[in-house]
Formats: C-alpha cells, sequence, structure tokens
C-alpha cells in the first residue's frame, strides 16, 4: 500500500485552519501547527493528526530555536499550507511601527521562513506549497493599509519562489479568498456575502489534488454576490 502525502498546514487551529485539516486529514497524514495548546490537541483526538505547538511570530523573529529541529525530524513532505494569518482594521494615521511588524512577521516572513526549512524535503516530493493570501492582496477596503500590503507581499514571495522552485518542480499556489465567515472576516456583513470556510478547504483539496501535469497557479475565491452589490 502507497504510503498517504504528509501536509504541513499553519493557523489549524483557526475558524479556516479547522475546516482544512479536517478535510486533509480524510487522506493525508497532517501536521497541524498552532500556538493553541487546547486547540491541537482537539484536532488530533478528533482526526488524529500529528501536532506541531509553534508561535510563528516567534520564528519570524528567530525565536524559535526548536523549530529547524522539529522539520529536521521528518521523513517527507509533500505539502505545505500556509493559513496562518493576523487582520486588524486600521487606517493610515493608525499603522504604527508595531502593528506592521506584527501583521509582516506572521503573514510574510513566517511563512517565508517556514518555507526555507521545509524545501529540503519539498523538493525532495516534488510537493506543493499553498498560501492562502486574499483578494485585498490586489483590490484593498479601507482599513486595510497595513493587512492589504502584507497580502500583496505574499503573493509576491509566492510568486517569486514558484519560478526558483520551478526546475525543482516544486508547485506553488496562491490562493485567495475574499471575505470569509471567520473572526477575521468584515465585521456586520450579510451571510450571502461572506464565503464559508469549507469552500476554502475545498478549494485548497482543489488545488492539492491537481493533475500532475499542471500547476495550479493562483485561484481567486470569491462570494457567489459580491458585498457592494448587495
Amino acid at each position: 500500500m502507497a504510503e498517504r502525502p504528509v501536509v504541513l498546514v499553519t493557523g489549524a487551529t483557526g475558524g479556516m485552519g479547522r475546516l482544512i485539516v479536517a478535510d486533509l486529514a480524510r487522506d493525508r497524514d497532517v501536521i497541524a501547527v498552532g500556538r493553541n495548546e487546547a486547540g491541537l490537541a482537539a484536532l488530533a483526538e478528533e482526526h488524529g493528526v500529528r501536532t506541531w505547538q509553534l508561535d510563528l511570530a516567534a520564528l519570524a523573529r528567530g525565536q524559535a530555536p526548536g523549530a529547524a529541529g522539529f522539520v529536521e525530524g521528518l521523513d517527507r513532505l509533500d505539502g505545505l499550507v500556509h493559513v496562518a494569518a493576523v487582520g486588524g482594521h486600521w487606517s493610515a494615521d493608525e499603522a504604527t511601527l508595531e502593528r506592521w511588524h506584527e501583521q509582516f512577521d506572521t503573514n510574510v516572513v513566517a511563512p517565508a521562513e517556514l518555507t526555507r526549512l521545509t524545501l529540503p524535503l519539498l523538493r525532495r516530493a516534488q510537493g506543493h506549497v499553498v498560501f492562502i493570501g486574499s483578494g485585498a492582496s490586489r483590490v484593498p477596503v479601507p482599513g486595510s493599509v497595513i493587512y492589504a500590503p502584507s497580502k500583496h507581499a505574499l503573493r509576491a514571495y509566492a510568486e517569486a519562489l514558484r519560478d526558483d522552485e520551478s526546475p525543482h518542480r516544486v508547485r506553488v499556489t496562491s490562493l485567495e479568498p475574499g471575505p470569509t465567515a471567520t473572526d477575521m472576516g468584515p465585521r456586520r456583513a450579510p451571510a450571502e456575502a461572506l464565503i464559508q470556510p469549507a469552500s476554502v478547504a475545498a478549494a485548497v483539496r482543489f488545488a492539492l489534488d491537481s493533475p500532475p501535469d499542471v500547476d495550479i497557479t493562483v485561484v481567486a475565491v470569491r462570494p457567489r454576490v459580491e458585498l457592494n452589490r448587495l
């Protein structure tokens, strides 16, 4: 019997991450990464996944010395799904240095560093990296003066990574959901203008299950009814 693919998912205890972990655990060995110890324990009990308690902001600041050792202890890695992110609604005059660093550390630097650490395994497996970006990376909304640039930078990183890793046959997907029904979703938006987290999980599976002759590069996931049309 063939071994099940191994996929690492960050942000595993969040509203979107939990659904992605649950879906992928049906036919993959999932390593669920997050800060919430209780949330990770619940995922392990319910879905039989392996867990890794890791503060991605600390990783971005070089303050997670055990991260490299954890990755070195893995036998294989076929997929890496970057779900973890932080948001916040601030205008330009509210965008302090602390807030800039907080969002860029978690939304850009940490995914880049974790990708760097896992690249030897991903190259060996000719694996797949999926970045959960945002429609705000292309069309910012009011209050996203930090968040939108962070997601724009993440998309640029994904594009550069795809070019660099093409000779190694590592696939890279940027998946860009619109407003989603999570804690980071828009406040007071009507339900019909929100994407369900399970639908994002289905899009992640669509990318990871794509045939070997293609690279699903950018997937825009939009609500059936756009908020500005309601």
